[in-house]
Formats: C-alpha cells, structure tokens, sequence
C-alpha cells in the first residue's frame, strides 16, 4: 500500500513529480481550467479517498508530510512567478496539497469537501485568466494593468475568485480550509501544521498581488490591442459563478 501511494503522487502532481503541472501552460485555457482544477489531478486525490480506510499509519504519516511540503514549496514558487496561468497553475498545487494534508489527517469529508470547492473557484478563475489574456494580449502580471476599466464584469469575478482562494470569511474557501487548519492544530502536528499555516499566508499573498497589479495597477501596455468583454465569455463566467 505504501508504494502505491508513492506511485500515485505522479498522478495528482506531488513532489518530487510535480513538475509537469505549471508546464501544462501551454495548453489553451479551457484545457488548462479542465486538467488543473477538476478532472485529471483530482481523479488522483479522488483514488486516494476511496482506498484511505485501508491506509496504514506509515502511509498517513506520509500523505501528510508530503502534502505539507507540497503545498509550501508551490506556494514560495507561486510567490516569485511573474506570468498569470502559471501563478494559478503553482496555487493548485498547493491546495492540492492542502487536500492531501487533510486526507492524511483522516479528515475525508472535509477533503471531499475543500475538493469540490476549488475545483469551482479554480476552474473560474482559470477562464478569467484566459479572457485577460486574450483581451489584453500579453499574460506577464508586470505588463497587465486597468483590467477593472477594460474588463469590469470579469474583474469582479477575478477579485471574488481571489477571495474564495484566501479563505475570505463566509465564502467557500474559508468553510473548507480553514477546518482543515483548525483540525491540524487540535491534532498537535507541529512541523507539517506550520509549513501549513506558512503557505496560507503566501496564499493570501499572491492572490492578493494578482487582485492588486491586475486590477488596481495603471501599467498599460501600450502595444496591446485591448479587447473589450464579450457576450460568449461572460456567459461561462456566470454559470460557474
């Protein structure tokens, strides 16, 4: 059993097999929103629920520290990456260490349930990330700017997906992972609750640097061909809102 769970880190992207998921990039958009959010790393994690009774105490010592150091060291690269999908892409990977974290815990529900909730928020904030790109032409956050004048609608959508993924009091993220904080406090697991606790903060650190430089920030660029929001982007945008 536990080198089938080492065998399963390549499929839901845990170090050291993490690799691959930031350079999945280069796929278009709605792909990206698919394989990183809810279909392909998560039928992973989904495997690992279903076989968790018959874990040993190895394995969920294991998936805990594994999902500890996941979750930080994507959130340090997250922190120091310049281009949009793949700050997004770096903060799946770590609340997919999050989810994992908490299945070592023994916490299944609140696993299933923090699962569900990403793989909303994630999903949206995925396909904004898309229209920004393809409205302002360039994907490097140093070059983005004046989104909320260009894009309000989707603006607005960005900044509450921004939110969800802090954990914002009384939204989704904050039901779900924060449970999971307070239960690992309770269980007195030092060292893998505090690379925990750490990459919540970085978390709240570049999701509100993408809210700030995206939204708030005058950098124009002023060889983009700026597009304005329409009709068959914001109808997906709605329905996953």
């Amino acid at each position: 059993m536990l080198l089938f769970i080492l065998s399963s880190f390549t499929k839901r992207a845990q170090l050291p097999f993490s690799a691959w998921l930031p350079a999945a990039m280069a796929a278009p958009t709605p792909v990206s929103s698919l394989v990183h959010s809810s279909t392909l790393v998560t039928a992973g994690i989904y495997l690992i629920i279903r076989l968790s009774p018959s874990f040993e105490e190895r394995g969920c010592f294991l998936l805990v520290v594994m999902g500890a150091l996941t979750s930080f060291f994507s959130g340090l690269a997250a922190f120091g990456e310049n281009d949009l999908k793949r700050v997004i892409a770096l903060s799946t990977l770590s609340q997919l260490g999050v989810i994992i974290f908490s299945l070592g815990l023994g916490l299944t529900l609140f696993c299933y349930f923090h699962l569900f909730a990403h793989a909303l928020f994630k999903a949206l904030l995925f396909i904004c990330s898309g229209v920004v790109i393809h409205s302002l032409g360039v994907q490097d956050i140093r070059r983005i700017g004046g989104v909320s004048r260009i894009l309000p609608y989707t603006s607005y959508i960005i900044l509450v997906c921004s939110l969800r993924l802090i954990g914002f009091p009384y939204l989704s993220g904050f039901f779900s992972k924060d449970l999971i904080i307070e239960s690992s406090e309770s269980l007195c697991i030092l060292f893998p609750s505090v690379l925990i606790l750490v990459s919540c903060l970085l978390t709240r650190t570049y999701s509100s640097r993408i809210a700030i430089v995206c939204l708030c920030s005058y950098n124009y660029n002023l060889s983009c061909q700026y597009r304005d929001e329409e009709g068959e982007y914001l109808t997906p945008l709605f329905v996953l809102y």
